[in-house]
């Protein structure tokens, strides 16, 4: 095992609401990332990807609150501090952040060296405008941006730049983990590709430690990730190599969102995309037993009314199901 860049353990947030009822949009996650890996979150929307985004850095601000957890960025244990001490001595360094609708983060009334002026002043306040020019420079060169991006409005650049843009805001410190929040939507393919290459780059050249990787591609992170991340319901219900999820997906969730989408590798002659029944369960009142349940064609009556633990299966696979491997494998295969 490597380094352990970011260690995460029961973590737990809400949302509370202007009525003040609680959603609780992150439950009882726990994983670990190594350093040099890239992991990806996989699952539908509403399911809590983005909101687990933002837990792990550790800022919250309402409507978004912090009930327990810990979250370990290698070593430092962030859980607890105060915003002002995070966001000087964690964000940015230690774990940052691309946005989702990465293209609209940039206010349009500022040149883009301002935001990297702030972003390098906020931990080091005596650093000089050539600092922070040649820092600058340095990272746009490894980026493919023209100096005189620096000079620049975001409304003077096209759709690429602006997400290529942010990814050097974001990682001008360079992170020790960097959380990639579906940075290659609403591009063009060409441009996807380019902004995903960039990333990777980033990586092999050890300006980023580790990486989270979040979309709604399923196909994208097999791509771009050495391991994947299943999310339902504010929890991970099943976790593996990017081969085991893509191609063996164990858990029924797994499975059912795998078989909804045409995945290039197999071919799409003669395949049957299939539906999963139902909807996910209201968050503000989860339910007592395996949130998947009322959808699951597997459960049983002690699916609805016990939980079930995230635990180990073979080949270090996770999966949060009463099932056992075995079970699961034999379930599938009466149905073929």
């Amino acid at each position: 095992m490597g380094n352990i860049m970011l260690e995460v353990n029961g973590l737990t947030t809400k949302y509370v609401t202007r009525f003040k009822e609680n959603v609780y949009a992150v439950s009882d996650v726990s994983f670990t990332l190594e350093e040099g890996r890239s992991v990806g979150i996989a699952g539908e929307s509403g399911c809590g990807k983005s909101t687990l985004a933002l837990s792990l850095m550790g800022y919250y601000f309402a409507p978004l609150h912090y009930i327990k957890g810990d979250i370990i960025i290698d070593g430092k244990n962030i859980s607890g501090m105060k915003p002002d001490d995070v966001r000087k001595n964690v964000l940015g360094t230690e774990i940052a952040y691309i946005p989702q609708a990465a293209m609209n983060a940039l206010n349009p009334t500022r040149k883009v060296i301002k935001f990297i002026e702030d972003v390098i002043r906020a931990h080091d306040p005596k650093a000089t405008k050539k600092d922070i020019f040649d820092l600058a420079r340095q990272r746009f060169e490894v980026l493919n941006l023209p100096v005189e991006t620096l000079y620049k409005y975001s409304v003077e650049l096209s759709g690429g730049m602006k997400q290529r843009t942010v990814i050097a805001v974001s990682t001008i410190l360079s992170p020790k983990v960097l959380i990639a929040d579906e940075p290659s939507s609403a591009l063009d393919v060409t441009s996807q590709k380019m902004v995903i290459k960039m990333i990777r780059d980033l990586m092999d050249l050890g300006l980023i430690k580790s990486m989270i990787f979040i979309t709604h591609e399923l196909p994208l992170l097999y791509n771009v990730t050495d391991d994947i991340m299943v999310m339902y319901a504010a929890q991970l219900v099943e976790s593996g190599t990017a081969d085991q999820m893509i191609f063996d997906p164990l858990h029924p969730y797994s499975k059912g969102l795998m078989g909804s989408i045409l995945v290039p590798e197999d071919g799409t002659r003669d395949v049957k995309l299939v539906a999963i029944p139902g909807t996910p369960p209201n968050l503000k009142k989860p339910p007592e037993g395996c949130r998947f349940a009322e959808r699951c064609v597997y459960a049983t009556p002690k699916c609805k009314v016990s939980g079930v633990a995230y635990h180990d299966f073979d080949n270090n696979r996770k999966c949060r199901c009463h099932m056992s491997e075995n079970e699961l494998r034999e379930a599938y295969a009466n149905e073929q």
